[in-house]
């Protein structure tokens, strides 16, 4: 556990939520049970990025932009070294849907999850990587022994997703600022936000093409079996 404003080195927080409208008083209740890190508000210190998710589709959205006093807050930082990807993965396993994979997917998801679930209740504000459609390709691959651990590492870092920040509890919700918002042109935004889900997607199977089997790649069924 962190002191939120130790591990950000500031006082405060500057954020920015994308949206299909001017959200100004997010709540708790508001946020979706199945998002990456569950039930929260979900923001990024990234103006542009903030934009590009507030256009899913050519309609103009709004860069909601927040400040966050971070004093007294604690912080969960799942891209510490305390943590590694299948950590990721299990909160990631466990929040998210999935649809139905092949024989011998529902026990793998398991296994990730009893095996590198991270406890993130009781925190104030989670910070880790931001998840996609993309993503869930590459979790998916993972899943069905297609790719080693070192290549889903690999995979989180392509297409520039960056992290977010999650506010998980009344106490940071009853500090959060709404300092304005900005219109995001769907125009604009939104072929951005498709090439880097591209990119992404053209990257990975790039590295997916070139990762031949090392000795020292494990796979999910090495883990299941307790040889690694």
């Amino acid at each position: 556990m962190y002191a939120a404003r130790e591990f950000f080195g500031k006082d405060v927080l500057t954020l920015y939520h994308g949206s299909s409208v001017i959200v100004r008083r997010p709540s708790l209740e508001g946020g979706r049970p199945n998002n990456d890190y569950g039930r929260g508000f979900y923001c990024t210190e990234s103006l542009k990025l903030a934009s590009e998710w507030a256009c899913p589709t050519l309609e103009d959205g709004f860069a909601n932009e927040y400040k966050l006093p971070l004093d007294g807050l604690t912080l969960l930082d799942l891209s510490s070294a305390e943590f590694n990807v299948l950590n990721w993965l299990a909160v990631l396993l466990e929040n998210r849907t999935f649809e139905n994979g092949p024989t011998g997917w529902s026990e793998g998801r398991q296994f990730i999850i009893d095996r590198y679930r991270v406890d993130i209740e009781g925190f104030d504000i989670i910070h880790g990587y931001r998840a996609d459609d993309s993503y869930f390709s590459f979790a998916r691959d993972f899943l069905t022994n297609q790719i080693s651990v070192k290549t889903l590492e690999q995979a989180l870092f392509l297409g520039g997703l960056g992290y977010q920040v999650v506010l998980k509890t009344q106490r940071a919700f009853a500090v959060l600022e709404h300092m304005g918002a900005d219109i995001a042109q769907g125009s604009y935004w939104n072929p951005l936000r498709m090439a880097c889900d591209g990119q992404a997607r053209e990257k990975y199977q790039e590295v997916r093409e070139k990762s031949g089997v090392c000795a020292d790649d494990i796979f999910l069924i090495d883990l299941m079996r307790g040889g690694r």
